[in-house]
């Protein structure tokens, strides 16, 4: 941020589940940014420790903060819980990234600046080209096919919209109902994403560099890409709907 911006309180929002090998590395890659920027560890009780070390973390730096869950309930519930937190305690611009060191916390200034003169900024893998690091060839042509498949189904401009690399003024989420947002996990972000762009705020996406998890399990899952279908199916649907409302109360003035 500018100079001018240095008033506005920033937060980066993280959800952890066993990521203990990753959560100090992570921590200390966005600090070494050197940029106004506060961290938020949403844990779901991890098995091995991760809450325990978040607190550690922000025992040590007031920058960084501590919010327990008491059980995993997936990706989306916990941005909304970040989500809450964050507005409640008067931030202005809320960032959201993965604990697994696949997105490059480099990227974050890149964020702050566009964020100054839009509303939303999207980070992409697929923005301008390809930018993704060990993953097979079939799982890479499968996430850019599904990115490419949300695009036209929902006539959105967003190149890469399960990604959770993302950036949002508090006003964005004040105005899109994000308390009613679904979705466990990707189906959350394509709700997201899909809300935001459909009521108008001023949207852009930048390229980041995506690495697969260096440490842990991929939390990705055949349920995940269904509940994804299906989130795609719901919304447009319900579009089709409003559409058909609209219809009829033009007819009717």
């Amino acid at each position: 941020m500018t100079s001018a911006d240095e008033s506005m309180k920033a937060i980066v929002v993280i959800p952890t589940y066993n990521e203990r090998e990753n959560l100090r590395k992570l921590a200390d890659s966005i600090r070494r940014q050197n940029l106004p920027l506060d961290i938020l560890f949403v844990d779901d009780n991890s098995p091995d420790g991760t809450g325990r070390l978040a607190e550690e973390l922000a025992a040590a730096d007031p920058r960084i903060k501590a919010l327990h869950r008491p059980k995993k309930q997936g990706l989306g519930r916990a941005y909304l819980d970040g989500f809450r937190w964050v507005l409640e305690n008067g931030y202005d611009v809320i960032l959201q990234m993965d604990a697994d060191l696949s997105h490059d916390p480099n990227t974050l200034p890149d964020f702050l600046e566009k964020i100054e003169d839009h509303d939303a900024v999207f980070g992409s893998r697929y923005y301008k080209g390809v930018r993704v690091y060990n993953w097979s060839f079939k799982r890479l042509l499968l996430s850019k096919l599904s990115n490419e498949f949300i695009r036209l189904m929902l006539r959105i401009e967003s190149t890469d919209t399960t990604t959770a690399f993302k950036c949002f003024r508090k006003e964005v989420l004040e105005s899109i109902r994000w308390r009613k947002l679904r979705g466990r996990q990707n189906a959350f972000l394509i709700d997201l994403v899909y809300k935001v762009i459909k009521s108008g705020f001023k949207t852009t996406e930048i390229p980041f560099v995506f690495k697969e998890r260096e440490t842990g399990e991929s939390k990705m899952q055949f349920r995940v890409a269904l509940e994804s279908l299906l989130m795609v199916a719901r919304l447009m649907f319900a579009n089709k709907r409003q559409l058909r409302r609209n219809r009829k109360k033009l007819s009717q003035a």
